[in-house]
């Protein structure tokens, strides 16, 4: 019995067994269904221009922070300064600009120019895109008033924010709003060029923000400027573009390599303006200099004015 169990066991395991009239049937054959092919994802949307400009500028703004640039103190200890500094830094910025008109347009060309400054009240208006959001507008505006008040202590000049009928235009926009640009540029500034107004819907990408001083031909009294400024910044680099653009459409026209500690150095190392910015706005806006003179006929009062900066005050 045993060994019968065992074998029917046995056979059990492999097809039916007629032992003690056991009867089985055969398991029911699975027919395998039909494979449905998954649908592919739809194709990812290429990021926009204006996404790809952003990125671009955050990797850029890491990478100088990394190196230690980007710096937001005045200047320290690392960057002493004495009069002869500040006189040589005055006559490479008051007295040249980095850019030049030549066949109607504008090339990186350093040339000498005579002083510029403002005569009348500096009335800054700020348009932004859409690009930002309400909140960071807001923010950059205050930001700007707290800025412009401090470069009217340093000038004794009039600057101010304003919401309209302003003589200082700065435009923030995005790379499509820039494009599009022109018919608001126009309604700002009408005598705006229409070389000037090309070159600023057209800039490249490797031009983070810019500023254009107009004022009528043969006169060194600037009455009206534009800038522009990039709505793809981190917050960051957008400030320096402030502090930079608004401090150059004041009148210092050039950057130079050897100004430290400053914010007119293409080296980047400062992002907003300095203690040397400070007096440098100072000198020229003083009353001993006027819009017209050359560097040598200003030179013996920048160094009068330098040295009187740079005396220590009360204890």
């Amino acid at each position: 019995m045993r060994r019968g169990l065992s074998a029917c066991a046995a056979a059990l395991a492999l097809s039916a067994c007629d032992g003690g009239g056991l009867r089985t049937s055969p398991l029911p054959v699975q027919r395998p269904e039909a494979v449905v092919p998954p649908k592919p994802a739809p194709p990812r949307a290429a990021p926009s221009e204006s996404a790809v400009l952003s990125a671009y500028y955050r990797r850029i703004e890491a990478r100088r922070l990394s190196q230690g640039r980007l710096r937001r103190d005045a200047g320290g200890a690392d960057a002493p300064f004495d009069v002869d500094d500040v006189v040589r830094t005055f006559e490479s910025i008051a007295f040249f600009r980095e850019f030049a008109r030549v066949d109607g347009r504008t090339v990186a060309q350093e040339t000498s120019t005579r002083l510029r400054r403002w005569t009348v009240p500096v009335r800054v208006q700020l348009h932004f895109g859409t690009a930002l959001d309400p909140e960071t507008r807001a923010s950059d505006a205050r930001r700007l008033a707290a800025y412009l008040g401090r470069l009217r202590r340093a000038t004794g000049h009039p600057i101010s924010l304003v919401r309209d009928g302003g003589n200082f235009h700065v435009f923030v926009a995005s790379v499509d709003e820039q494009r599009a640009l022109a018919p608001a540029l126009r309604a700002a500034i009408p005598a705006l060029s229409r070389a000037t107004i090309a070159e600023l819907t057209g800039l490249g990408r490797d031009t983070y923000c810019v500023a254009y001083l107009l004022s009528e031909a043969g006169h060194s009294e600037t009455d009206v400027a534009v800038a522009f400024i990039r709505a793809e910044h981190p917050d960051l680099m957008r400030q320096a573009c402030y502090h930079e653009e608004v401090a150059q459409g004041l009148g210092l026209t050039n950057d130079s390599d050897a100004a430290r500690p400053s914010i007119f150095n293409d080296d980047d190392e400062f992002a907003l303006l300095t203690a040397l910015d400070e007096v440098l706005l100072r000198i020229l806006y003083d009353p001993r200099l006027r819009p017209g003179m050359t560097a040598e006929e200003a030179r013996p009062f920048v160094r009068q004015i330098a040295t009187e900066a740079l005396e220590p005050g009360p204890s």
